[in-house]
């Protein structure tokens, strides 16, 4: 019996929206100052979907990107998976929705619910599915986000951090002893609450009260999330480099997910990761939760910071609570067609009526801030203690 292959990225696609919403749009709306959002999250500008765009549409076109980078037809996609906490509806799976869209008519779809953590997740799914022996060689595993249909723009706490966008990567087998390392998975039920949309499933289904009360909307505790991700992303970096037998000094790129910009900044130099090796996109696209890991990964691809070899540390948190980590290392194949090239996004044109608009990864450069830890709450602070 043959061992089972090694699976790694072969390529990646991004979609982001055209529309823009500035700081200044937010801040009036917020009843914050745009420097408070500078100083305080590092965010300069959110992309946002048109009325008639929904996941699906940001999805389908980031899938499409990623197939042609690695040069596979979408017939070619045995698996289909989406990470999403603003699916189109809640039912069927928004992956069955892109599956058609893209016309990846051999692959089994399905989608991924855990918040920011989707991609990682996800992406464990698909990679053990792989390596399962059941016959499917490729799989699409993409990360989107529609936050700006769940966000209450008085609320601060969320306003000025969430929006709109995909990515996604396209895994199969590569070299023995490349891909993806172990991908270590966690959950902590007890904070559900933390972060989450009350309203609109079976536990308080949709009404005119749970409307009028704007139960439909992110609810966020930004004080005990911000603790959370302080307090557990240096244990969760030193798994994965303990796990694969590393130090801090063999990773290349750190990505991880991107709650804010200053946040993740400060969270990484709590943990020794030089600030040159932190891949951080959100001040050009604020938080897009599951697409948040993609998005990076693709961009740092598309910048050159990765080439074959290249260690890749990931990092995942999100609402649940959730959070993983994992080593990828890099790899460029030449059996899947062509050969992409660092910068797999080229800029989107004006689609079809079956096609979303976005545009190319945000070259934004990030302010140059100390990171604040301060919550950016509206509530009282949590007791609970994770």
């Amino acid at each position: 019996m043959s061992p089972a292959p090694s699976i790694g990225v072969l390529a990646t696609g991004t979609c982001l929206p055209e529309g823009i919403l500035t700081n200044d749009e937010v801040a009036e709306a917020a009843g914050v100052d745009p420097d408070w959002i500078v100083r305080r999250i590092g965010v300069l500008r959110r992309h946002i979907a048109e009325p008639d765009q929904a996941a699906s549409d940001l999805a389908a076109e980031a899938v499409r990107k990623a197939l042609t980078a690695a040069g596979l037809p979408a017939s070619a996609l045995g698996l289909l998976v989406l990470a999403t906490s603003t699916p189109d509806e809640l039912g069927p799976s928004t992956a069955c929705r892109v599956q058609a869209l893209v016309g990846a008519d051999r692959a089994v779809a399905f989608d991924v619910a855990a918040a920011c953590s989707g991609w990682l997740f996800a992406a464990r799914v698909a990679h053990d599915w792989l390596r399962s022996g059941t016959g499917e060689r490729y799989a699409a595993v993409v990360g989107v986000e529609v936050y700006s249909r769940f966000v209450d723009p008085s609320d601060r706490a969320t306003a000025v951090l969430f929006a709109d966008g995909a990515a996604a990567t396209i895994l199969g087998p590569v070299q023995g002893g490349k891909g993806f390392a172990s991908i270590r998975l966690g959950s902590d039920g007890t904070a559900a609450g933390d972060v989450l949309i009350p309203a609109g499933g079976s536990r308080l289904p949709a009404s005119p009260q749970t409307l009028a009360d704007r139960r439909h909307k992110v609810h966020m505790d930004g004080k005990a999330v911000r603790d959370f991700i302080l307090r557990n992303f240096p244990e969760v970096l030193g798994d994965a480099l303990h796990r694969n037998g590393l130090r801090l000094s063999d990773i290349d790129p750190l990505i991880s997910h991107q709650p804010n910009p200053l946040l993740l900044r400060g969270a990484a130099a709590d943990a020794g990761v030089p600030e040159d090796r932190v891949v951080i996109v959100g001040q050009g696209g604020g938080n897009i939760g599951a697409a948040s890991i993609p998005y990076a990964l693709a961009s740092a691809d598309r910048d050159g910071r990765l080439r074959a070899g290249s260690r890749v540390l990931v990092t995942a948190f999100g609402a649940g609570l959730t959070w993983g980590s994992t080593v990828l290392t890099w790899t460029r194949t030449q059996r899947h067609g062509i050969v992409p090239t660092p910068r797999t996004e080229a800029p989107c044109r004006k689609p079809s009526r079956s096609e979303a608009p976005c545009t190319e990864p945000s070259r934004t450069e990030a302010p140059e801030l100390r990171p604040s830890y301060g919550s950016v709450s509206n509530r009282s602070p949590s007791n609970r203690s994770a």
